[in-house]
């Protein structure tokens, strides 16, 4: 059984890594950085596609391809791989200890067959040439499945009893779940439209509170990079239409949020995590702000792109915790459902 768990706890850190590392894929440009898949130009590493590296790079100078950028996404794929064959290990013991662990296998089964998924969409992100709703999508994915990782590995954990009134709260700590990640995808589509600098003011944009946009260009979906519906490039209003929207639902995910970590700051068993949810939404604010501010630094936008991953980590937490409300302590050493 210990196998199991670290096999789980290895799983959830390296999907909080690669959410990270993701993000620097995408903002160093780095997506097509090998534009095949799932190797680089047919080969196992960007050594052995040096000269058609090069090809490319003379090609196009200022292009998606330098060994660079080939070494980061080719990372990102091989710590992808790492991750696979992590999530197959536990599940495989999950199926053969089924009789011993205190809850079914099918959590991990699922895992299972979501980081397959992750990893189509994965291989569409390269084959799609960078399609916002794919590369969007991959991000969401890769989110719920922190999650999902998140959920298991707590169960693994022991921590103090949460009163049972506390449980009264967990259907809206279920809704502050969903927002979140409504703002995530917002977040992602800001993201692969590459709109986090469609507004340089801040809390005006272009200088007024509801300036000219575009939603309908700038929300949908079946289109390529930097292209509206009808092909064109995408219009000025429809990148700020996909800012302004991120950046003020934003407000609704840390009114809500906050005020659930406020409430739960004392309580037995989730003032752990309730002062972190605090901490983070703090952070995402600032690093949000800082980047508008200091135009997208690198760190910065990393940075908050691991505030965001973050958040899932312990709002899950805190609705796990919920979940046992009156009941004993859960985690190693307890039976559990």
């Amino acid at each position: 059984m210990q196998t199991y768990r670290t096999l789980v706890f290895l799983a959830a850190f390296l999907t909080f890594d690669l959410i990270m590392f993701g993000a620097f894929v995408r903002l160093t440009d780095s997506g097509l950085g090998c534009p095949d898949w799932p190797g680089c130009y047919g080969h196992f590493t960007p050594l052995g596609a040096h000269a058609s590296i090069q090809q490319a790079l003379e090609a196009m100078p200022y292009g998606p391809v330098s060994a660079f950028q080939a070494w980061i996404e080719m990372i990102h794929r091989y710590a992808g791989a790492i991750l696979g064959m992590l999530i197959i290990g536990f599940m495989v013991l999950a199926w053969r200890l089924r009789r011993s662990l205190p809850y079914r296998p099918t959590l991990a089964t699922v895992i299972f067959g979501l980081v397959c998924l992750q990893g189509a969409f994965g291989a569409w992100t390269v084959t799609h040439r960078l399609m916002p709703v794919v590369v969007t999508t991959h991000l969401v994915l890769g989110m719920s499945l922190l999650a999902m990782l998140t959920w298991l590995a707590a169960r693994e954990k022991s921590h103090a009893a949460v009163p049972a009134h506390a449980g009264n709260g967990r259907i809206w700590m279920v809704l502050g779940f969903i927002v979140l990640f409504l703002q995530l995808a917002l977040g992602g589509w800001v993201s692969t439209n590459y709109a986090a600098l469609a507004c340089m003011d801040f809390p005006t944009c272009h200088g007024a509170w509801l300036p000219t946009m575009d939603f309908d260009s700038g929300f949908a979906l079946l289109r390529g990079l930097g292209q509206a519906s009808s092909g064109e490039i995408i219009s000025q209003d429809a990148l700020t239409a996909i800012h302004w929207t991120h950046r003020n639902f934003a407000f609704l995910v840390i009114a809500l949020l906050g005020v659930l970590a406020w409430r739960w700051r004392h309580t037995s068993g989730l003032k752990g995590p309730a002062r972190a949810l605090l901490a983070l939404l703090a952070l995402q604010l600032l690093t949000g702000l800082t980047t508008i501010f200091f135009q997208w630094p690198l760190l910065i936008a990393v940075i908050h792109n691991g505030g965001a991953a973050a958040l899932v980590l312990i709002s899950t937490t805190l609705l796990w915790r919920l979940s046992r409300a009156g009941k004993p302590p859960s985690g190693r050493g307890h039976q559990h459902a």
